[in-house]
C-alpha cells in the first residue's frame, strides 16, 4: 500500500514542479505560443497532439521526459508503470498549469479561454484528461498485476 501512496505523492511532486517551471515559461500563453520555438502542423501533429501543432518545446519536453525515464530495467510491468506515471504526470502538470498561472486560474479553465484545448473540451475538461488520467490508472494497475 505504502508503494502506491509513494507512487501518487511522486506524480503530483513532478506535476506540481513541472506546472510551476512551465508557468514560468509560457506566462500567459499556453501551448508555447509565444516562445521562439518552431511550429509543425499537419495530419499526423494533429492527430498525436490533439489537433495542436507539434513545437520544438513540446517536442523535446517529451523527450527528456521518456529519456529520463527510459533508466529503469525493462520489463512490461516497468513499461507499463511508465507510461501510467507520463500520462498522470502530464494531464495532472496540465490542470495545475492553470491553477498556477495567474493569467488563468480555475476560473478562466474554460474551453473559451483555452484555444489549444477547445476543440476537443468536453463538457469541464479536455478530452486528454478524460482519456488518458482513467488509462493511466488502468496501466499503473495493470503494471502490479504483471509485477
Amino acid at each position: 500500500m505504502l508503494i502506491h501512496v509513494l507512487f501518487a505523492i511522486y506524480v503530483l511532486a513532478a506535476s506540481i514542479i513541472f506546472a510551476l517551471l512551465e508557468v514560468q515559461i509560457e506566462g500567459g500563453q499556453g501551448w508555447a505560443t509565444g516562445l521562439p520555438t518552431w511550429r509543425l502542423e499537419n495530419r499526423w501533429t494533429r492527430l498525436f497532439f490533439g489537433g495542436r501543432p507539434l513545437t520544438g518545446y513540446h517536442l523535446y519536453v517529451h523527450l527528456l521526459m521518456l529519456y529520463a525515464l527510459g533508466l529503469a530495467r525493462p520489463s512490461w510491468a516497468i513499461e507499463l508503470r511508465l507510461l501510467a506515471f507520463l500520462m498522470l504526470f502530464f494531464i495532472i502538470e496540465d490542470f495545475l498549469w492553470f491553477l498556477f498561472n495567474p493569467r488563468f486560474g480555475l476560473a478562466r479553465f474554460r474551453r473559451e479561454h483555452v484555444w489549444w484545448h477547445a476543440h476537443v473540451w468536453w463538457w469541464i475538461m479536455p478530452r486528454d484528461y478524460w482519456l488518458f488520467f482513467p488509462l493511466g490508472v488502468v496501466f499503473y494497475v495493470l503494471s502490479w498485476n504483471l509485477h
